[in-house]
Formats: C-alpha cells, structure tokens, sequence
C-alpha cells in the first residue's frame, strides 16, 4: 500500500480544515437544564436524534425566547464519530439567532458549504453526509417543543427554494407587506443566500435601509471593504439574488461610507 492510499483510507484526509477545527475547538458542547432555562426565562428545547447503541447520537439543548421564537443559545452532547461533533458545532452556529421556523428551514448544505475551505471542494468525506441528516432530525425535535410560541408579528417566512433558475423573482404579496416584513424578508434572503458566501472571504453584509420599496442600501464588512468586487462582481451577486427571489426591480445601493477602495 502506498503512503498516499494509506492516508486516504482515514476520513480526516477528506475533511477541510475549517471543519477539523470545528471537531477540535467545539464551542458549543454541553447542555442547559430545565432551572438554567428558567433563571434566564427562557424555553428549554430539546431535540434527540440516532442511537448511541448504532454509534451515533446526537442531542441539542436550545434556550428559546418565549416572545418570538428565537434560539437565544444552543449547546449539543453527541455520542459516536468525531465528524458528529463537527456537523453538530457547525449547526449550532447557525441556529443562534433564528427562530425555530427557520431552524426547520435548515439544509444540509446550508451546514456544510460555510465548512468549505474552498467552494467546490466539500467538507466533508462524502460517507459522512448521513450524520447532517440526523443533525436535522435532532433540530427538527427540538423545533416541535416550540411549536406554541407566536413569531415576531414582522417575521415572513422566506423561500425555502434556493435555486435561481426556478424563482419568478416575485415573493407572495411582497407588494402588500408592511416596510418592516419587507426588510424582514430580505434580511432572511441574505442570511441563508448571501451572507454564509461572503463569509467565507471573511467578508460581511448588512442592511441599511430600504426606500420606496426598491432601493436598498447595504453596509460591506470585513474583507469586503477594501475588496473592488465588492462594488463589481458581488454587488451584483447580490442584486441578482433578490431580483431573483424577491422583486425583480430591487436595486442594492452599497454605502459608500464603508468602503475603503
């Protein structure tokens, strides 16, 4: 056997690097108890998911805010292969912040390409895919003991299809919005559509503004204030997302303000 067959017969050859240390440096591990919950006023959620005797387990442990629904934290126990705890690391960074609608809304793929090291390469060895679906089983669980709490009253569930070629670029009575739904809706676009890309260049976006429903202004951060795409090629990225998924006559506006080029 060759050096180089050797060492691709390990899983860890085929994870990026991002996700190695995801699997190394865990944040989120441990859990919340019901008197923990309770202290901080909040909606203890627990989601369980696989069989520790099959040798894969996963639990989540969420902190939910009973007015809206958000994931205020989230900490996770698995028992099983390493590549768990970097899905379930990986996962937990992203519920932070939603709320369980949105939580339900989560795909594999939205977990594993912000792992990418680069963006045609995936991140993890592909035998080990089976472990984001059982992490969304465990989200999943742990969304239904929130199923009672009411939503933000501006919160508009997004387009779940993230597939430009099939969006009409008209959102369900996006005309009849009010202007805090309006900026709601894209704020989820960009999140889920925009905004995991971005960071991958260590590169941030906000919204600023939107005016007379169609001109939206945006802030760059990071990376991509000093980034001469950013007024280029990922403007229109950007502009070309929401036309697609929201209102094909949105213009993006960048604030000049933040910019260093």
């Amino acid at each position: 056997m060759t050096h180089r067959k050797f060492l691709s017969s390990f899983a860890w050859v085929n994870y990026s690097r991002k996700f190695i240390s995801k699997i190394e440096r865990p944040r989120y591990v441990g859990f919340f108890s019901k008197e923990e919950a309770d202290e901080r006023q909040m909606r203890l959620a627990v989601g369980r998911e696989g069989d520790a005797l099959e040798g894969a387990l996963i639990e989540f442990y969420w902190l939910v805010d009973e007015s809206d629904g958000v994931i205020a934290d989230a900490k996770f126990q698995v028992f099983g292969p390493s590549a768990l705890i970097g899905v379930a690391e990986a996962a937990c960074e992203l519920l932070l912040r939603k709320n369980y609608d949105q939580a339900l809304k989560m795909t594999a793929e939205q977990i594993e390409k912000p792992l990418r090291d680069k963006p045609s390469v995936q991140a993890i060895a592909a035998e080990h895919w089976g472990y984001l679906n059982l992490t969304l089983g465990a989200i999943a669980e742990a969304a239904k003991g929130c199923m009672d709490i009411a939503l933000a009253e501006n919160y508009v569930p997004t387009p779940v299809n993230t597939d430009l070629s099939e969006s009409n670029g008209s959102y369900p009575g996006w005309k009849t919005l009010t202007l805090d739904q309006k900026l709601a809706v894209i704020e989820q676009v960009i999140a889920e559509d925009i905004r995991p890309y971005i960071e991958l260049d260590a590169g941030g976006v906000r919204v600023i503004g939107l005016v007379d429903d169609r001109e939206l202004t945006i802030a760059y951060e990071g990376a991509c204030t000093s980034c001469y795409s950013a007024t280029g090629a990922t403007l229109d990225a950007i502009q070309r997302i929401l036309r697609a998924k929201i209102d094909p006559e949105i213009v993006v506006i960048p604030d000049s303000s933040f910019l260093q080029i």
